[in-house]
């Protein structure tokens, strides 16, 4: 099983929900108004209230042989929005 963590604006979440659909993924969490910091700096707590820099952490447990549509799918769009996309692998406990 592969697990694909996905940070990304909230406000290019549709998009993102539609590919991972179409890749054939059966589900994903997401955990909306995520904060943090990264190589392009912090998200401070005024920014995520207007919605202007509010982030989003969507999660996908897929199985191996999905993996290489999801990427096809979702690397234009983290390219053309921002944001970043790590894949690892998961065990079921």
């Amino acid at each position: 099983m592969k697990r694909v963590d996905l940070i990304l604006s909230e406000r290019e979440l549709d998009p993102v929900l539609q590919a991972i659909d179409q890749a054939g993924c059966s589900g994903y969490t997401v955990m909306r108004h995520v904060t943090g910091r990264g190589p392009r700096g912090a998200v401070s707590e005024n920014m995520e209230f207007s919605g202007l820099g509010a982030n989003a952490h969507v999660i996908v447990f897929c199985a191996p042989e999905l993996l290489e549509p999801l990427r096809s799918s979702l690397r234009p769009l983290l390219r053309y929005y921002g944001g970043v996309g790590f894949v690892s692998d998961a065990e079921p406990l």
